[in-house]
Protein backbone atom coordinates (compact mmCIF):
# COMPACT_ATOMS: atom_id res chain seq x y z
CA UNK A 1 0.00 0.00 0.00
CA UNK A 2 1.44 3.36 -1.03
CA UNK A 3 1.52 6.03 1.67
CA UNK A 4 1.11 9.45 0.13
CA UNK A 5 1.76 12.76 1.87
CA UNK A 6 -1.29 13.78 3.91
CA UNK A 7 -2.80 17.02 2.56
CA UNK A 8 -2.16 18.78 5.88
CA UNK A 9 1.60 18.17 5.74
CA UNK A 10 3.46 21.28 4.65
CA UNK A 11 6.98 20.87 3.33
CA UNK A 12 9.65 23.51 2.73
CA UNK A 13 11.43 22.43 -0.44
CA UNK A 14 11.81 25.85 -2.07
CA UNK A 15 10.94 29.43 -1.12
CA UNK A 16 7.92 29.12 -3.39
CA UNK A 17 6.31 26.93 -0.73
CA UNK A 18 5.63 30.23 1.08
CA UNK A 19 3.40 32.96 -0.24
CA UNK A 20 4.63 36.55 0.26
CA UNK A 21 2.55 37.16 3.39
CA UNK A 22 3.67 33.86 4.96
CA UNK A 23 7.28 34.66 4.15
CA UNK A 24 7.11 38.11 5.76
CA UNK A 25 5.46 36.69 8.88
CA UNK A 26 8.17 34.05 9.11
CA UNK A 27 10.92 36.68 8.98
CA UNK A 28 9.20 38.76 11.64
CA UNK A 29 8.89 35.67 13.83
CA UNK A 30 12.56 34.84 13.30
CA UNK A 31 13.54 38.26 14.65
CA UNK A 32 11.19 37.78 17.61
CA UNK A 33 12.78 34.43 18.43
CA UNK A 34 16.21 36.05 18.12
CA UNK A 35 15.21 38.68 20.66
CA UNK A 36 13.84 36.02 23.03
CA UNK A 37 17.18 34.23 22.84
CA UNK A 38 19.13 37.44 23.45
CA UNK A 39 17.01 38.20 26.52
CA UNK A 40 17.65 34.72 27.86
CA UNK A 41 13.97 33.79 27.91
CA UNK A 42 13.10 30.09 27.98
CA UNK A 43 10.76 29.25 25.10
CA UNK A 44 10.34 25.56 24.32
CA UNK A 45 7.36 24.74 22.11
CA UNK A 46 9.04 21.59 20.74
CA UNK A 47 9.38 19.55 23.94
CA UNK A 48 8.90 15.94 22.90
CA UNK A 49 9.49 16.67 19.21
CA UNK A 50 12.32 15.18 17.16
CA UNK A 51 13.92 16.13 13.85
CA UNK A 52 15.82 13.66 11.68
CA UNK A 53 18.70 15.38 9.85
CA UNK A 54 19.82 13.46 6.76
CA UNK A 55 23.19 14.63 5.45
CA UNK A 56 24.57 13.38 2.14
CA UNK A 57 26.61 16.60 1.86
CA UNK A 58 28.90 17.83 4.62
CA UNK A 59 27.96 20.93 6.55
CA UNK A 60 28.88 23.30 9.37
CA UNK A 61 26.18 25.98 9.50
CA UNK A 62 23.27 23.77 8.47
CA UNK A 63 23.98 21.05 10.98
CA UNK A 64 24.78 23.33 13.92
CA UNK A 65 21.88 25.71 13.30
CA UNK A 66 19.26 22.97 13.03
CA UNK A 67 20.66 20.94 15.92
CA UNK A 68 21.04 23.96 18.19
CA UNK A 69 17.67 25.30 17.07
CA UNK A 70 15.85 22.10 18.01
CA UNK A 71 17.62 22.03 21.40
CA UNK A 72 16.75 25.67 22.13
CA UNK A 73 13.10 24.99 21.29
CA UNK A 74 13.07 21.99 23.62
CA UNK A 75 13.25 19.24 20.99
CA UNK A 76 15.95 16.88 19.80
CA UNK A 77 17.77 16.36 16.51
CA UNK A 78 19.12 13.09 15.14
CA UNK A 79 22.11 13.31 12.78
CA UNK A 80 22.09 10.70 10.00
CA UNK A 81 24.86 10.32 7.43
CA UNK A 82 24.92 7.86 4.50
CA UNK A 83 27.41 5.75 6.50
CA UNK A 84 24.90 5.41 9.32
CA UNK A 85 21.70 4.60 7.42
CA UNK A 86 20.26 2.21 4.90
CA UNK A 87 19.97 5.12 2.45
CA UNK A 88 23.71 4.79 1.96
CA UNK A 89 23.31 1.09 1.23
CA UNK A 90 20.70 1.43 -1.48
CA UNK A 91 17.38 1.39 0.38
CA UNK A 92 14.75 3.05 -1.83
CA UNK A 93 14.15 6.67 -0.91
CA UNK A 94 10.44 5.99 -0.71
CA UNK A 95 10.94 3.26 1.89
CA UNK A 96 13.22 5.42 4.02
CA UNK A 97 10.64 8.20 3.91
CA UNK A 98 7.85 5.86 5.01
CA UNK A 99 9.89 4.57 7.95
CA UNK A 100 11.49 7.80 9.19
CA UNK A 101 8.27 9.79 9.02
CA UNK A 102 6.57 7.29 11.33
CA UNK A 103 9.26 7.84 13.99
CA UNK A 104 10.03 11.57 13.97
CA UNK A 105 8.12 14.85 13.68
CA UNK A 106 10.10 16.32 10.82
CA UNK A 107 12.96 15.55 8.44
CA UNK A 108 15.67 17.91 7.18
CA UNK A 109 17.63 16.68 4.15
CA UNK A 110 20.89 18.05 2.73
CA UNK A 111 21.68 16.21 -0.48
CA UNK A 112 22.86 16.48 -4.07
CA UNK A 113 19.94 15.76 -6.41
CA UNK A 114 16.82 17.83 -5.81
CA UNK A 115 14.79 14.84 -6.99
CA UNK A 116 16.00 12.91 -3.92
CA UNK A 117 14.31 15.53 -1.75
CA UNK A 118 11.06 15.67 -3.71
CA UNK A 119 10.77 11.86 -3.83
CA UNK A 120 11.31 11.67 -0.08
CA UNK A 121 8.71 14.38 0.57
CA UNK A 122 6.14 12.60 -1.60
CA UNK A 123 6.17 9.63 0.78
CA UNK A 124 6.72 11.42 4.09
CA UNK A 125 3.93 11.82 6.62
CA UNK A 126 5.78 14.69 8.34
CA UNK A 127 7.22 18.00 7.09
CA UNK A 128 10.38 17.77 5.02
CA UNK A 129 12.82 20.70 4.93
CA UNK A 130 15.38 21.37 2.21
CA UNK A 131 18.71 21.87 3.97
CA UNK A 132 20.36 22.25 0.52
CA UNK A 133 20.29 20.53 -2.84
CA UNK A 134 22.27 21.22 -6.00
CA UNK A 135 19.22 23.14 -7.25
CA UNK A 136 18.04 25.23 -4.28
CA UNK A 137 19.12 26.47 -0.83
CA UNK A 138 15.96 28.09 0.59
CA UNK A 139 16.95 28.07 4.28
CA UNK A 140 19.90 30.30 3.47
CA UNK A 141 17.60 32.76 1.75
CA UNK A 142 15.40 33.01 4.82
CA UNK A 143 18.49 34.03 6.80
CA UNK A 144 19.59 36.47 4.10
CA UNK A 145 16.18 38.12 3.92
CA UNK A 146 15.97 38.34 7.71
CA UNK A 147 19.41 39.96 7.81
CA UNK A 148 18.52 42.58 5.22
CA UNK A 149 15.25 43.29 7.02
CA UNK A 150 17.03 43.83 10.33
CA UNK A 151 19.63 46.20 8.82
CA UNK A 152 17.65 48.10 6.18
CA UNK A 153 13.94 47.30 6.50
CA UNK A 154 11.88 45.78 3.72
CA UNK A 155 13.71 44.51 0.66
CA UNK A 156 10.59 44.91 -1.49
CA UNK A 157 11.35 47.23 -4.40
CA UNK A 158 15.11 47.21 -3.73
CA UNK A 159 17.83 46.19 -6.18
CA UNK A 160 19.93 43.09 -5.50
CA UNK A 161 23.01 41.97 -7.44
CA UNK A 162 24.08 38.33 -7.49
CA UNK A 163 27.62 37.89 -8.81
CA UNK A 164 29.07 34.52 -9.77
CA UNK A 165 27.85 31.04 -10.61
CA UNK A 166 24.23 30.45 -11.61
CA UNK A 167 24.01 27.77 -8.91
CA UNK A 168 21.58 26.77 -6.16
CA UNK A 169 22.08 30.09 -4.37
CA UNK A 170 21.38 32.01 -7.56
CA UNK A 171 18.26 29.91 -8.16
CA UNK A 172 17.07 30.62 -4.63
CA UNK A 173 17.66 34.35 -5.12
CA UNK A 174 15.50 34.17 -8.23
CA UNK A 175 12.73 32.59 -6.17
CA UNK A 176 13.28 35.15 -3.41
CA UNK A 177 12.83 37.98 -5.93
CA UNK A 178 9.42 36.51 -6.77
CA UNK A 179 8.37 36.03 -3.14
CA UNK A 180 9.81 39.22 -1.60
CA UNK A 181 9.34 41.53 -4.58
CA UNK A 182 12.84 42.86 -5.29
CA UNK A 183 14.71 43.47 -8.53
CA UNK A 184 17.50 40.93 -9.11
CA UNK A 185 20.44 41.51 -11.45
CA UNK A 186 22.55 38.40 -12.06
CA UNK A 187 26.08 38.55 -13.48
CA UNK A 188 27.84 35.32 -14.38
CA UNK A 189 30.38 34.14 -16.96
CA UNK A 190 29.06 32.74 -20.22
CA UNK A 191 28.25 29.07 -19.80
CA UNK A 192 27.52 29.44 -16.07
CA UNK A 193 24.05 30.95 -16.28
CA UNK A 194 21.23 29.87 -13.97
CA UNK A 195 18.72 27.28 -15.11
CA UNK A 196 16.74 28.80 -17.99
CA UNK A 197 13.39 27.50 -16.73
CA UNK A 198 13.88 28.94 -13.24
CA UNK A 199 14.97 32.29 -14.69
CA UNK A 200 12.10 32.38 -17.18
CA UNK A 201 9.59 32.07 -14.35
CA UNK A 202 10.62 35.51 -13.05
CA UNK A 203 10.75 37.77 -16.13
CA UNK A 204 9.57 40.88 -14.28
CA UNK A 205 11.98 40.55 -11.36
CA UNK A 206 15.23 39.26 -12.88
CA UNK A 207 17.81 40.46 -15.37
CA UNK A 208 20.81 38.44 -16.58
CA UNK A 209 24.11 39.94 -17.71
CA UNK A 210 27.72 38.88 -18.15
CA UNK A 211 28.98 42.24 -16.84
CA UNK A 212 29.37 42.37 -13.04
CA UNK A 213 29.81 46.15 -13.04
CA UNK A 214 26.45 46.60 -14.76
CA UNK A 215 24.75 44.21 -12.34
CA UNK A 216 26.11 45.94 -9.24
CA UNK A 217 25.32 49.50 -10.35
CA UNK A 218 23.11 51.18 -7.71
CA UNK A 219 22.47 47.87 -5.93
CA UNK A 220 21.17 47.87 -2.36
CA UNK A 221 22.57 44.40 -1.71
CA UNK A 222 25.49 42.56 -3.33
CA UNK A 223 25.69 38.77 -2.97
CA UNK A 224 28.20 36.20 -4.11
CA UNK A 225 29.08 32.54 -3.54
CA UNK A 226 32.05 30.25 -4.06
CA UNK A 227 33.09 29.58 -7.62
CA UNK A 228 33.30 25.79 -7.17
CA UNK A 229 30.64 24.17 -4.99
CA UNK A 230 30.75 20.75 -3.36
CA UNK A 231 31.06 18.11 -6.07
CA UNK A 232 32.82 20.51 -8.47
CA UNK A 233 36.30 20.26 -7.02
CA UNK A 234 37.70 18.82 -10.27
CA UNK A 235 36.62 22.01 -12.07
CA UNK A 236 38.25 24.37 -9.58
CA UNK A 237 41.21 25.52 -11.70
CA UNK A 238 39.09 26.08 -14.79
CA UNK A 239 36.49 27.97 -12.80
CA UNK A 240 39.08 30.25 -11.22
CA UNK A 241 40.15 31.31 -14.70
CA UNK A 242 36.59 31.78 -15.97
CA UNK A 243 35.39 33.67 -12.89
CA UNK A 244 38.43 35.92 -12.34
CA UNK A 245 36.56 39.04 -13.50
CA UNK A 246 33.65 38.28 -11.17
CA UNK A 247 35.38 38.87 -7.85
CA UNK A 248 33.58 41.26 -5.49
CA UNK A 249 36.28 43.84 -4.79
CA UNK A 250 36.13 47.31 -3.21
CA UNK A 251 36.09 48.77 -6.73
CA UNK A 252 33.05 46.69 -7.64
CA UNK A 253 31.26 47.51 -4.37
CA UNK A 254 31.87 51.20 -5.06
CA UNK A 255 29.43 50.94 -7.98
CA UNK A 256 26.63 49.93 -5.61
CA UNK A 257 24.76 52.40 -3.40
CA UNK A 258 26.86 53.89 -0.58
CA UNK A 259 24.80 52.06 2.05
CA UNK A 260 24.71 48.75 0.16
CA UNK A 261 25.22 45.56 2.13
CA UNK A 262 27.38 42.58 1.20
CA UNK A 263 26.37 38.97 1.84
CA UNK A 264 27.95 35.56 1.33
CA UNK A 265 26.48 32.25 2.50
CA UNK A 266 29.96 30.96 3.53
CA UNK A 267 32.42 29.32 3.54
CA UNK A 268 34.26 32.07 1.65
CA UNK A 269 37.55 32.09 -0.22
CA UNK A 270 39.15 35.49 0.29
CA UNK A 271 41.00 36.61 -2.81
CA UNK A 272 38.72 34.61 -5.09
CA UNK A 273 34.98 35.38 -5.19
CA UNK A 274 35.40 38.18 -2.65
CA UNK A 275 38.31 40.26 -1.40
CA UNK A 276 39.21 40.36 2.27
CA UNK A 277 38.60 44.13 2.27
CA UNK A 278 34.95 43.54 1.36
CA UNK A 279 34.00 40.51 3.45
CA UNK A 280 35.77 41.90 6.52
CA UNK A 281 34.74 45.48 5.80
CA UNK A 282 31.95 47.71 7.14
CA UNK A 283 29.41 46.83 4.43
CA UNK A 284 29.63 43.11 5.15
CA UNK A 285 26.90 41.51 7.27
CA UNK A 286 28.01 37.90 6.74
CA UNK A 287 28.30 37.11 10.45
CA UNK A 288 24.77 38.33 11.18
CA UNK A 289 23.69 36.40 8.10
CA UNK A 290 25.31 33.21 9.41
CA UNK A 291 23.78 33.62 12.88
CA UNK A 292 20.35 34.20 11.39
CA UNK A 293 20.38 30.70 9.94
CA UNK A 294 19.64 29.64 13.53
CA UNK A 295 16.79 32.07 14.13
CA UNK A 296 15.12 31.77 10.71
CA UNK A 297 15.17 28.00 10.94
CA UNK A 298 13.74 28.08 14.46
CA UNK A 299 10.82 30.10 13.09
CA UNK A 300 10.46 27.57 10.27
CA UNK A 301 10.57 24.60 12.66
CA UNK A 302 7.99 26.23 14.90
CA UNK A 303 5.72 26.87 11.92
CA UNK A 304 6.00 23.42 10.38
CA UNK A 305 6.22 21.14 13.41
CA UNK A 306 4.10 22.59 16.21
CA UNK A 307 0.62 21.09 16.37
CA UNK A 308 -1.78 22.68 18.87
CA UNK A 309 -3.17 19.32 19.96
CA UNK A 310 0.26 17.86 20.68
CA UNK A 311 0.62 17.18 24.37
CA UNK A 312 3.80 18.33 26.06
CA UNK A 313 4.30 21.39 23.86
CA UNK A 314 5.27 24.60 25.54
CA UNK A 315 2.48 26.60 23.88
Amino acid sequence: MTIETPPTTQHFLTLLDLDPDEAERLLARASELKQLRQRGEDYRPLVGYSLAMVFEKSSTRTRVSFEAGMAQLGGSAIFLSPRDTQLGRGEPIEDSARVLSRMVDGVMIRTFEHETLTRFAAYSQVPVINGLTDRFHPCQLLADMQTYREHRGTIRGRRVAFIGDGNNMCHSYINAARVFGFELHIACPQGFEPDAEILAAAPEQCRLTHDPAAAVAQADLVVTDVWASMGQESEEDERKARFAAFSVTPALMARARPDALFMHCLPAHRGEEVSAEVIDGPQSVVWDEAENRLHAQKALLERLLVRPSRSGSGR
